[in-house]
Parts: structure tokens; sequence; C-alpha cells
């Protein structure tokens, strides 16, 4: 996934500051290795905020609370703190500085096989 970036500097402080790998930079584009698992995603310059689209980008992580709490030390506003969600994930919320809206979350086997999983024959 890519996503908007008014400033490519503030977004490349803002996710390693997160404990993303920076791991491609040029002025128009960043990419990030995630600090768990394989994935990648980037950044891209945007002349205009990304507003309100309703997108949501999900981060697992193992140690939420304890990373919600680090980042909170090191001046990360959270909107919404490490809350248990009825869908059994617990997730906390906060945006970047283009205004993305991003959901740090653990779910641990519930993410695959909730409860109320549809069966292979369905």
């Amino acid at each position: 996934m890519t996503l908007p970036a008014v400033d490519i500097d503030a977004s490349v402080a803002f996710y390693k500051g997160m404990g993303f790998a920076l791991i491609v930079l040029s002025p128009h584009y960043a990419r990030f290795e995630c600090p768990e698992g394989d994935a990648t995603f980037s950044v891209h310059l945007s002349v205009e905020p990304s507003g309100a689209s309703g997108v949501v980008v999900y981060f697992e992580c193992s140690d939420l609370d304890v990373r919600v709490a680090e980042l909170q030390g090191r001046g990360y506003v959270f909107s919404k703190p490490p809350t248990d969600e009825r869908w059994l994930w617990r997730e906390a919320r906060l945006q970047d500085p283009s205004g993305n809206t991003l959901c740090l979350f653990w779910a641990g086997q519930n993410r695959k096989n909730p409860p109320w999983r549809v069966s292979a024959a369905a």
C-alpha cells in the first residue's frame, strides 16, 4: 500500500520513530519495512492531505499496549487508546503527519479464525 504524504521528510521521521525501517528514499517517495513480518508500505508525495477518506491502515503488533505506551512517551498522540473491541481485537488509533488514519492492533487467532468465521463449504 502507498499512502499520500504532503511532506516526505515529516512522514519519514514519523514512521521511523514508530519503528519502521526506511529502505527506499527519494524526494517524492519513501518505502518502509514493517517491524514484524515481511510486509512493506510506502508514502508518495501528494499536494493535498488525504482528508477524511474513511480509509484506515491497520498494522498488527503483538505488543500493542507496550508499543502504544512507548510511542506516547515519545510524543505520539493517539485519538483512541488501546481498547478491546466487540470483534475480539484490541485497537489503538492515531494519524500520521498527512492525516492518514492508522490503527495499531492485536487480534491473535481472531484475525483469521474468529468464532464467526465462514466455513470452507460456504
